[in-house]
């Protein structure tokens, strides 16, 4: 019985175009993402001096930390700071970001509320440049960011930490976006693995299309109580020139670009994956595989920004609500 549930179960997926595990890394990402182009987007600070050079709107860089023996070196700074980020400049998956919003007389106050002292944000920062939240666990150096003030129409949706959008972008073209919520959860972090949820995006309006936590379809924030089917992101066709930019910028055909929305600079890269995951598919209650396709038979590709959004608005458009969508859950992470 269990393997005819499962047989259904991957014909299910297939027939809604799920992308696969496997089908992602030897079809698109081992296809289009030539491997000498991964330190541009696996190593933060690369990527963030390439989108500087660029042009490419980004949150401020405060400070690098190299070595251990620079801690000592930085302490008298960060003694200053009352609000910032910590983040591995080779972390992934949202490992080993730290997002400070405050300061008061016992210590530094973490997105969540939690607090710590400067003993906390030492032995992290050790524990970062040890590896502890690199790809592999190679030794890493540490980035200190200027902390991102969230535009305030997300107040509603989100728990304390900033929300991000996450758009895959192939060959230039956007093919699915979501947005990614902070909750209590998630400790303020807009990371799906650690509790924030997820809503899909239509690509013609921005407006919200689903939303899933852990994988299960949700209508409301769990710690706001609001509901998504209001939600609809601001700026939305510069944030999707943004994305479909960073094609240009690092010469990689299957990406993954994470946006956030400041309150004083609109949309700011935050981060570039090259290879990005699947829970998008769930946040979207659609696969990607017919887009990937559709844009694969596109038979001269466009040569221009202004053009491939245009088309990406036009043909992935979707113009539903989260409270019109289907909830049954999928789960992309099958081999494909």
């Amino acid at each position: 019985m269990w393997l005819l549930d499962m047989l259904e179960r991957r014909r299910k997926l297939k027939e809604r175009g799920v992308l696969g595990m496997n089908r992602r890394n030897h079809a698109y990402i081992g296809r289009y993402n030539d491997r000498s182009l991964y330190p541009v987007v696996d190593d933060k600070v690369t990527s963030k001096k390439m989108a500087i050079a660029a042009g490419v709107a980004v949150p401020k860089l405060l400070h690098i930390i190299e070595s251990i023996h620079e801690l000592a070196l930085y302490r008298s700074e960060l003694e200053k700071l009352t609000e910032f980020v910590l983040k591995p400049a080779k972390g992934s998956g949202g490992k080993g970001i730290m997002v400070i919003t405050g300061r008061d007389d016992k210590g530094w106050i973490k997105a969540s509320g939690g607090r710590v002292t400067y003993s906390d944000l030492e032995r992290h920062i050790s524990n970062s440049l040890g590896g502890l939240y690199s790809l592999g666990g190679k030794s890493d150096v540490v980035m200190i960011e200027g902390l991102i003030k969230a535009d305030p129409v997300f107040d509603r949706f989100s728990f304390e930490g900033v929300p991000d959008i996450r758009t895959i972008v192939f060959q230039g073209y956007p093919v699915m976006a979501m947005m990614r919520l902070a909750t209590r959860r998630s400790d303020g972090k807009a990371n799906l693995h650690q509790g924030a949820v997820g809503v899909g995006l239509d690509l013609a309006t921005g407006r919200s299309l689903k939303a899933v936590q852990f994988g299960r379809p949700v209508v409301k924030h769990p710690d706001t109580g609001h509901a998504f089917d209001d939600l609809k992101v601001p700026h939305w066709r510069r944030l999707l020139e943004l994305s479909s930019a960073c094609y240009d910028m690092t010469g990689l055909g299957y990406l993954g670009v994470d946006i956030v929305l400041d309150r004083d600079h609109g949309p700011l890269i935050l981060e570039l994956n090259a290879r990005p995951g699947l829970a998008i598919q769930m946040a979207n209650g659609q696969g990607l595989l017919p887009r990937l396709q559709t844009v694969e038979g596109i038979p001269r590709h466009h040569p221009s920004v202004a053009e491939r959004v245009d088309f990406s608005q036009t043909t992935f458009a979707q113009y539903r609500t989260v409270s019109h969508v289907h909830t049954d859950s999928v789960q992309p992470e099958l081999p494909g």
